[in-house]
C-alpha cells in the first residue's frame, strides 16, 4: 500500500474513530463510516492540516473516499512537500 494512502487511512480512522482494518481506497466517508457532514468537515480539516493545502467548498461534495482524496491530491497538490514526500516513498 503507498505511504500516501496509509496516511489517508490513518487519518480518516483517527478523525471518525474508527477501529480495525475496514478502512480501504474505496471506502465511502458517509455510506460505510456513518459519517455526517460536521464529521465530513472535520475530516477534511485534518486532512488540510496534514498536507498543508486547502480544499474548496465544490471539491468537499465530490471527495467522498480515500480513493478520491488521493487522486485530488496527485493532481492538484503534488508540488506540496509532504504529498510529494509520501508519493515517492
Amino acid at each position: 500500500m503507498a505511504k500516501l494512502t496509509e496516511c489517508l487511512i490513518e487519518i480518516t480512522r483517527k478523525t471518525l474513530g474508527v477501529l480495525g482494518d475496514g478502512v480501504t481506497r474505496s471506502t465511502r466517508f458517509v455510506e460505510d463510516l456513518g459519517a455526517d457532514s460536521i464529521d465530513c468537515v472535520e475530516l477534511m480539516m485534518a486532512m488540510e492540516e496534514r498536507f498543508e493545502i486547502e480544499f474548496g467548498d465544490d471539491e468537499l461534495s465530490v471527495l467522498t473516499t480515500i480513493a478520491a482524496v488521493e487522486n485530488f491530491l496527485q493532481r492538484c497538490a503534488a508540488d506540496k512537500p509532504v504529498v510529494r514526500s509520501l508519493m515517492a516513498a
